[in-house]
């Protein structure tokens, strides 16, 4: 392992090229990633904090951005959840390593209107749905058996429309720095980092 080198020589950052905002220029490496067909390239590390200041990370998929934020569905009594009551501010990061591009992110959050999760919601497949119902997510259980059972309780209780439970919904990561990272030779590596200031942002050059 400690052998192991890769030069990146696939692309390079000029100032001059990218956006103003972090968020169109994120739109334009995220329909990349599409375009070059990489598994799952909404997938991003979010990363909490609890109570007891101790940080947590997992992998989630990014479900929609615009101008104000990214934004991820999950369950709020998770563990995720119950650290962004304690603590509203996280920090993202996606990879794509077959073009040698990472974004990191770092913000606010705040949970997103009920309409828009239940909109989301309606769109999950059945098993999914149910599986929202079925879950305590991040809970201890006590076998396999146990929590498909309560799939299967799930489905009977709902055979036909499945709701939005009331402890599952939407989250936006609202971005305070937006960096973003292209593999050079020589570990010479490309960072910009946008940063906001006020109602703007501003960008710069990190050292890699």
């Amino acid at each position: 392992m400690a052998r192991a080198r890769i030069s990146y020589e696939r692309g390079e950052l000029d100032e001059r090229l990218l956006h103003d905002a972090p968020m169109e220029q994120f739109a334009l490496w995220m329909q990349a990633a599409v375009d070059a067909e990489l598994p799952e390239p909404n997938a991003m590390m979010l990363a909490t904090v609890g109570l007891e200041g101790t940080p947590s990370a997992r992998m989630v998929l990014l479900r929609g951005f615009d101008a104000g934020g990214f934004r991820f569905f999950t369950n709020y009594e998770s563990a995720k959840g119950c650290e962004l009551a304690a603590n509203e501010r996280a920090a993202l990061v996606f990879y794509w390593p077959e073009l040698e591009r990472q974004v990191r992110v770092t913000g606010s959050v705040e949970k997103l209107p009920r309409e828009e999760s239940a909109a989301y919601f309606a769109t999950r497949p059945r098993g999914h749905q149910l599986g929202a119902w079925a879950s305590r997510q991040s809970g201890v259980v006590g076998s396999r058996e146990e929590l498909e059972l309560a799939m299967r309780q799930a489905g009977e209780r709902f055979p036909d429309h499945v709701p939005l439970p009331p402890h599952w919904g939407g989250y936006r990561v609202m971005p305070e720095t937006v960096e973003f990272w292209q593999g050079r030779p020589d570990r010479l590596h490309d960072r910009i980092r946008y940063r906001r200031q006020g109602p703007a942002w501003v960008r710069e050059r990190l050292a890699p």
